[in-house]
C-alpha cells in the first residue's frame, strides 16, 4: 500500500513545483504554455507578499501532484474563499487516492479558516470532471468563465489613460 503525504511547500520546492507545473500543461495539452520560471514562483509565492500557496503530495516520498490556490472573496457571503487555480497528480499516481487526499486538505483548510467556499474551473474534456461528482461537488452550469490576457488587458487599459 503506498504512502500518501501532502505538506505545505515550501520556497526550497520551486523546482519540483515548475516540473509538476509542466507535467500539467503537458496534460493539459499545451506543454509549450508554460512561460513562468523558477524565480517568478519563488517572488509570487513565497516572496515578502505571497500571492498562492501550494500542497505538495508524495507517494512513497516521490513527489506526486500538487495543488496552487488562493484566497478569492465573495460579497455575497461576505467572506474569503478558496480558488483552487490548479490541481495535478502524476499519471503514474493516479487512482492511488492522491488527488482525493488534496481536494479533502483544501475543504478543511477552508472550514479552518472559516472562509466560505472552495471554488474551481475545470477544461469540459477533463476526465477528472466524474471524480469532482464523485466527491459531491456541483457544476454551475449557470457561470461561463471569462478571462482578459494579454492584447485584451493592453487595449482595455488604454482607456483607462482616457
Amino acid at each position: 500500500m503506498a504512502s500518501i503525504t501532502l505538506r505545505a511547500a515550501t520556497a526550497d520546492d520551486v523546482g519540483t513545483l515548475l516540473g509538476l507545473i509542466r507535467g500539467l500543461a503537458i496534460y493539459e495539452k499545451k506543454p509549450d504554455a508554460v512561460v513562468a520560471t523558477e524565480a517568478d514562483l519563488l517572488r509570487h509565492g513565497f516572496g515578502a507578499v505571497p500571492r498562492f500557496e501550494t500542497l505538495i503530495a508524495f507517494v512513497d516520498g516521490k513527489p506526486a501532484g500538487f495543488a496552487l490556490y488562493f484566497p478569492n472573496f465573495s460579497t455575497w457571503t461576505g467572506k474569503p474563499g478558496l480558488y483552487l487555480e490548479d490541481i495535478f497528480v502524476e499519471e503514474w499516481a493516479r487512482k492511488l487516492g492522491v488527488g482525493r487526499r488534496l481536494m479533502a486538505r483544501l475543504a478543511a483548510i477552508v472550514l479552518e479558516r472559516d472562509w466560505g467556499r472552495f471554488d474551481f474551473s475545470v477544461l469540459h474534456w477533463n476526465p477528472a470532471r466524474d471524480f469532482y461528482h464523485r466527491l459531491g461537488i456541483e457544476h454551475l452550469e449557470e457561470w461561463l468563465p471569462y478571462r482578459a490576457n494579454d492584447a485584451a488587458l493592453k487595449r482595455l487599459a488604454a482607456e483607462d489613460r482616457r
